[in-house]
C-alpha cells in the first residue's frame, strides 16, 4: 500500500503493475458512471489512465494500517490531499481501503471513498446528481 501511495504522488502511471495479472479492485460506494468493479490488471490500468488529469495528489498523510487476522490482508486508513486539475478547487479524500497481496501482487482492492466529495473535486456533481435523480424515477 505504501508503494502504491508513493507512485500516486510520484504521477507514475504504472501503478497498476502492482496488481496481480487477475486481481481485482472494487469500489462499493461507486454511483452514476463510476466502476464497482474492475477485473485484471490492464482494467485497473485503463481506469487509473485518467486520474493525474483529474487529480493533483500533493499529499498522503494520516495513514493508519490495520492487520487483520490474515497475513495477506490489511485495512489502511489514509487522507490524500492536492487540488482538482479540472476546477483547481482543493482535494481532500478520507479513503479506507481493504488490501490483500499475495506473492508481493494485490489480488483484492477495496476503496471505500466518498463518491460525492470526489464528483464535486472533479467538477463532474452536478452529472452525479442529475444521474441519480434519473435513476431514482425508474
Amino acid at each position: 500500500m505504501r508503494r502504491l501511495l508513493d507512485l500516486v504522488l510520484a504521477k507514475d502511471r504504472n501503478v497498476a503493475d502492482l496488481w496481480a495479472e487477475d486481481g481485482t479492485a472494487e469500489f462499493p460506494f461507486a454511483v452514476g458512471a463510476s466502476p464497482r468493479r474492475l477485473v485484471g490488471r490492464e482494467e485497473v490500468r485503463r481506469y487509473l489512465a485518467g486520474f493525474p488529469e483529474v487529480y493533483d495528489v500533493r499529499g498522503i498523510s494520516a495513514i493508519t494500517v490495520h492487520h487483520t487476522e490474515r497475513p495477506d490482508t490489511v485495512v489502511v486508513e489514509y487522507q490524500a490531499d492536492g487540488h482538482s486539475v479540472r476546477t483547481g478547487e482543493p482535494y481532500r479524500m478520507d479513503y479506507i481501503v481493504v488490501i490483500t497481496v499475495q506473492d508481493g501482487l494485490i489480488t483484492r482492492f477495496r476503496d471505500y471513498w466518498n463518491p460525492l466529495a470526489n464528483a464535486a473535486a472533479a467538477g463532474t456533481l452536478p452529472e452525479l446528481l442529475d444521474s441519480l435523480r434519473s435513476g431514482a424515477d425508474r
